[in-house]
């Protein structure tokens, strides 16, 4: 089995996934160890069924459930911690709501990732990994136009999480095993 953390992209304010009742169909489809993290979608599961399966009986199962169509991405629990160790700013962990790590559907094009890097101001930045965007804006990323741009300028689909939930996310998945 494969533990997996599903991330749901734009849960909150209009657009509601019941938790528990997530939990229930997930877990009567045949995904075992099902959890959630906090009512902004976050799922944590297993399955024999690789990313991409997983994916795909996810979105058919909140589409017909709950009417969610919007973008899920799937990572393992070793990407997921790939992820954290890949962390270009190291020092940022120390004010988790200032770091934000962005998982991408794909590489963004050079030119995308310049663009945004052209809103950074003072020691805000702009880091991309494989298919992961850090932003780092340690004066608060509600103020910053770097963020505020980042989800249209980076063009291509991507959800993003607070550092605290990466964790979050990374304590529920080494607790499935």
């Amino acid at each position: 089995m494969t533990v997996y953390i599903v991330l749901f992209r734009g849960v909150g304010g209009a657009t509601q996934l019941p938790v528990k009742p997530l939990r229930e169909a997930l877990t009567e489809a045949g995904f075992k160890d099902v959890s959630t993290y906090i009512n902004s979608g976050n799922a944590v599961l297993s399955s024999r069924k690789a990313a991409a399966g997983v994916m795909a009986d996810v979105a058919r199962i909140t589409k017909e459930e709950f009417g969610f169509e919007k973008d899920i991405h799937v990572l393992s629990r070793e990407a997921w911690a790939e992820l954290i160790a890949k962390n270009p700013f190291p020092k940022a962990v120390e004010t988790p709501k200032f770091l934000h790590a962005a998982v991408l559907a794909e590489t963004p094009k050079t030119e995308k990732l310049e663009a945004l890097r052209a809103f950074a101001k003072g020691r805000e930045a702009i880091e991309v990994v494989g298919k992961v965007a850090y932003l780092y804006t340690p004066d608060g990323f509600g103020t910053s136009k770097l963020a505020e741009k980042f989800d249209k300028g980076i063009g291509v689909p991507n959800t993003a999480r607070n550092w605290n939930t990466v964790i979050a996310l990374a304590k529920l998945a080494d607790a499935i095993g």
